[in-house]
């Protein structure tokens, strides 16, 4: 199995799918970085040679951020957000979306399930 930036990827898999496995690395970056490597992205992972894997590892290294250091500078980023009190800030605070999306209905993913509606019970007679 293949280890790229700490991420085991999978063996059966084309090296074009199998590389965006690893946090930060979608299908247009991951096809430059076989466009560097000089790799194919039609060959299976089990078919790559250990020089092929060190290639696309070098420049996975070297030109791009990725797991750890990418989540990292993320939350870093969320965090001043906060810090700071600006809009975003204040919704990633409260636990609201913060894209513009509406609110009134629609948001339980984000809010939960407050609020649940309860059924009207119809009086009786004495």
């Amino acid at each position: 199995m293949a280890r790229i930036a700490g991420v085991d990827i999978p063996r059966n898999k084309k090296i074009g799918t199998a590389i965006t496995y690893v946090y930060g690395i979608g299908r247009s970056s991951g096809s430059q970085i076989l466009t560097k490597a000089q790799v194919s992205p039609d060959t299976r992972v089990r078919e790559l040679t250990d020089d092929e894997i060190g290639r696309i590892r070098e420049v996975v290294d070297h030109e791009y951020q990725v797991e750890g250091d990418l989540r990292r500078q993320v939350q870093l980023n969320i965090k001043r957000l906060m810090d700071i009190g600006c809009y975003r800030g204040l919704r990633h605070r409260r636990g609201m979306p913060l894209r513009g999306q509406r609110t009134r209905t629609n948001a339980r993913t984000r809010r939960g399930r407050r609020g649940q509606a309860i059924g009207i019970k119809k009086k009786t007679k004495k």
